[in-house]
């Protein structure tokens, strides 16, 4: 009679009745637990000293004293979920206990089946924490993400992906996220979680370029007391944290090595282990990575894993840069400043169609990030007129005259050569440009693929004009 989350902890059962302690120890280690059973504070105190526990049963009566006393003097590791036990009618100690940090408290007598149910409610409340922690140190934000024609296909495979994980249900295969910076890709992984069958469970995020090398595997896989030197107690990593729920890694060729060999180890067996710890951890965590990075070249020049690459790739999404979006850009525009007019409670401010007209000629090296920087330094600092973004009218072509019917201009299919060095073959070029640019809607790629030639030339044949 296994149970999931009994399966592997380490239990401390604290009590003086030694046929209760008998009892307990034989179901929670039938249960798959390695119980360690003491009788009074003195054993607790050496027990904790020396172990290091994931749950613990503390009665409150003991022979040299109250168990409160190992609460008041803090001698559980943070991540020790401590479940009081008292006689009937002990609320008022019950509660105080709760306050010094005990997760939860059974009335005696009890039967040993219910304390599953309770370890399982602690496990919860302590992965809690740990993301409200991480959130906070993280200060991550909550957008949203709009569809528009230019990730259509994009749609479509994550809707592949989501039935997909309705289907299996349980252990989800990894997804990565490839992408120039600042296209969405976080995104893109908080609206694939909201939208599968995990949207109720846990979704943990963690930018893997902002980890000193030293600290990452604590980070992400947790640490025993004592593991190194500024391990003063135990803490979980964000593996744990996640369980049941969604990681996701940003920047994933960042780790080292030797730490993607565990994220692999992590993803094929469903089990970590702490830094000072031999003992392996169950997990279930669906991971998504995302990376700016072309893993396929990091793999031949060596510095990413190829096993991982290949254990990633399984389901892969490319978001397009902004500059391939096309028409898309303006209704992202509008998308994001709707939110941004919220944040800030200004009036109903629009964008004119100057300024529509620019955001379309920009080439956003910065991607969706800078066009958000944009538009918010637009809205802050503007006098509440519409938003033309003067500040990008060098990124605006001029539009030639297109008629064709003036004897003088060369699409005219009456036109002859002028005299010897009067026709210049730069300015025609760049006209052919402008009107393909027209015709496309300003779209880079599409007017590229209209010319023949590459995305590159119409960028420095538009920034030359600046």
């Amino acid at each position: 009679m296994s149970s999931p989350i009994l399966q592997g902890r380490e239990i401390l059962v604290v009590d003086d009745e030694l046929i209760l302690r008998k009892r307990l120890t034989a179901y929670l280690e039938k249960a798959g637990a390695e119980v360690t059973g003491v009788g009074n504070l003195a054993e607790a105190r050496r027990a904790l000293a020396e172990l290091s526990f994931d749950f613990a049963l503390l009665d409150i009566n003991l022979p040299d004293g109250l168990g409160l006393e190992l609460l008041r003097e803090g001698a559980f590791s943070a991540n020790t979920s401590v479940v009081v036990m008292t006689a009937e009618g002990g609320v008022e100690t019950a509660v105080e206990a709760m306050k010094l940090g005990a997760g939860d408290y059974l009335a005696k007598p009890f039967d040993p089946g219910e304390l599953p149910i309770i370890f399982a409610r602690c496990r919860r409340s302590s992965q809690s924490n740990r993301r409200e922690e991480h959130q906070r140190e993280s200060a991550q934000g909550d957008d949203e993400l709009l569809f528009g024609g230019s990730l259509s296909v994009i749609r479509d495979q994550m809707d592949r992906i989501l039935e997909a994980d309705r289907r299996l249900s349980e252990r989800l295969p990894p997804v990565l996220i490839e992408g120039e910076t600042g296209t969405g890709k976080t995104t893109l992984a908080r609206w694939l979680h909201r939208h599968g069958p995990r949207a109720e469970a846990p979704l943990v995020e963690l930018n893997c370029s902002t980890l000193p090398e030293s600290l990452a595997e604590s980070e992400l896989f947790g640490h025993e007391r004592g593991a190194f030197t500024d391990a003063r107690k135990d803490r979980i990593g964000l593996f744990e944290a996640a369980d049941g729920g969604t990681l996701f890694l940003d920047e994933i060729p960042s780790l080292a090595p030797a730490l993607q060999a565990k994220v692999l180890t992590a993803i094929e067996d469903g089990v970590i282990r702490r830094v000072g710890s031999n003992k392996g951890i169950p997990v279930n965590v669906r991971l998504i990575t995302a990376t700016n990075l072309d893993l396929r070249e990091l793999v031949n020049d060596g510095s990413f894993r190829e096993d991982l690459y290949h254990r990633l790739d399984l389901l892969t999404l490319r978001l397009p840069p902004l500059r391939e979006r096309g028409e898309d850009v303006v209704a992202l525009a509008e998308h994001l400043l709707a939110g941004l007019k919220r944040r800030y409670k200004l009036p109903d401010v629009e964008i004119s169609t100057e300024g529509k007209e620019r955001l379309l000629a920009a080439s956003w090296p910065g991607n969706v990030r800078e066009l958000a920087h944009v538009l918010e330094r637009a809205l802050v600092l503007g006098g509440g007129g519409a938003l033309d973004f003067a500040e990008l009218s060098g990124n605006t072509p001029t539009t030639p005259d297109t008629s064709t019917g003036a004897a003088g201009d060369w699409l005219n299919p009456n036109w002859k050569f002028p005299s010897e060095g009067e026709f210049s073959l730069d300015a025609a070029t760049s006209r052919l440009i402008l009107l393909a640019l027209k015709q496309t809607g300003n779209n880079v790629s599409a007017a590229a693929r209209l010319l023949g030639i590459s995305r590159d030339a119409v960028r420095y044949r538009l920034e030359g004009r600046r």
